[in-house]
């Protein structure tokens, strides 16, 4: 619009030459302008040109400035018209997608876990995406170290133990170095099983144990799921849970659930015993416990109790809450039909009603207690019949019509 490849129809309101703002909606009209100072050619052409014709004219300009580009900015407004006939794409981009199921997660969690501050809510919104972008991805360039990996994924696949097809599949995430070494130093009797299950377990172990935790986001949710988890409000703790790990970037939450679901494995008594005088349980809840959480502020007692609630409901901390998932579907299907996405969706702290209803409800709920109050003053046997006159009087000049419905003619 700023170069005149388009225009507003019309351009002028009351008169007035007014510099025209681009409005992204089916209501606003605009046509193609003619190009200055070209004769026809050809025969009589007409001077409106197709889109086509004016772009090779318009880029081949050698005049064109960025100075009008803030007014560009300024002027710019893709925000739809509120009329039924704007057309949006029967597709949402996967952008538009996240933020939704952000936003609604968020809101959620703040219901159910109390966050002293939300700085730290707010901004993981900010960095997931460019986590997602940093994750090392599995070193697969060097052919042997590829080799190893494909041939440990292997033997855990054909052996039908859970526990090594757990083991096998947290070696992804391990640096290549630590999976040569552990290519190089397996067994050579391929049936002591439990020989493997010390080398995996160990090299697993010492992987997890120098490296940052991967739950250490979100601090404050920490205390908020812990505190619940005290008080024994252990549904409502697997339900934050289950929305803090939903906040995580996808290859952290799948690299969460692979270590989570071989903590859970080893952790069973009647599996490979990993300390002869300690239980599975404790010697797993040692081994990976800062790898999990290391939360400066959450005392060791409700760091133990949080990764021991992580390992026994490990099969139900990745699911996503039904009401979640409804409520985000409800939103993404307003958004692709052109309403707006917060009315009647999302999470509510009250019930909602319409202007008619809460005009009858006030004008009953005021009536009825003020028919209380009358009977009050009425009824009461403290009252002399001095204070009790005065009272109804100042009750009837301000109520006439509740007093006479109270008392008759």
């Amino acid at each position: 619009m700023d170069y005149k490849v388009f225009e507003a129809v019309p351009t002028k309101v009351f008169r007035k030459d007014k510099k025209p703002m681009f409005e992204d909606s089916s209501c606003s009209l605009y046509r193609f302008t003619t190009i200055p100072n070209q004769d026809n050619q050809f025969g009589k052409e007409n001077k409106l040109h197709s889109p086509s014709r004016y772009t090779d004219a318009f880029f081949k300009s050698s005049d064109i400035k960025s100075a009008s580009l803030e007014d560009l900015w300024e002027n710019l407004s893709l925000k739809p018209a509120n009329s039924p006939h704007v057309n949006i794409s029967a597709t949402l981009s996967p952008q538009v997608i996240n933020e939704v199921w952000q936003e609604e997660t968020i809101a959620r969690l703040l219901q159910l876990v109390d966050l002293p501050l939300l700085d730290s809510l707010l901004k993981q919104q900010e960095v997931v995406s460019k986590v997602a972008q940093l994750k090392r991805q599995p070193d697969l360039v060097n052919n042997s170290n590829y080799l190893d990996r494909g041939i440990l994924k292997a033997y855990g696949d054909s052996q039908e133990d859970e526990w090594l097809s757990a083991a096998t599949d947290c070696l992804e995430y391990l640096p290549d170095q630590m999976v040569v070494d552990i290519s190089r130093n397996f067994p050579e009797q391929p049936d002591r099983i439990d020989l493997v299950k010390e080398l995996l377990f160990n090299a697993i172990g010492k992987y997890y144990s120098s490296r940052e935790p991967l739950l250490n986001h979100l601090c404050d949710v920490h205390n908020g799921i812990a505190e619940l988890l005290v008080n024994g409000k252990t549904e409502i703790a697997l339900e934050a849970t289950q929305l803090f790990l939903k906040l995580l970037d996808s290859q952290s939450r799948e690299e969460f659930r692979r270590l989570l679901y071989f903590m859970a494995v080893a952790a069973h008594p009647s599996e490979f015993k990993l300390q002869k005088e300690s239980d599975n349980r404790m010697v797993v809840k040692r081994m990976f416990s800062k790898a999990v959480v290391d939360n400066k502020n959450l005392s060791k007692g409700k760091t133990d109790l949080l990764v021991l609630f992580l390992m026994d409901h490990q099969k139900d901390v990745f699911k996503i809450p039904g009401t979640l998932h409804k409520i985000v579907s409800v939103k993404l299907m307003a958004i692709q039909k052109g309403r707006d996405p917060n009315t009647g969706t999302g999470y509510t702290f009250c019930e909602r009603i319409d202007q008619s209803d809460y005009s009858d409800h006030t004008q009953k709920t005021t009536k009825d207690e003020l028919l209380s109050l009358l009977k009050t003053i009425d009824k009461d046997p403290k009252l002399s019949a001095k204070e009790k006159k005065k009272m109804l009087g100042q009750f009837y000049k301000c109520h006439p019509d509740i007093f006479i419905e109270y008392f008759g003619d």
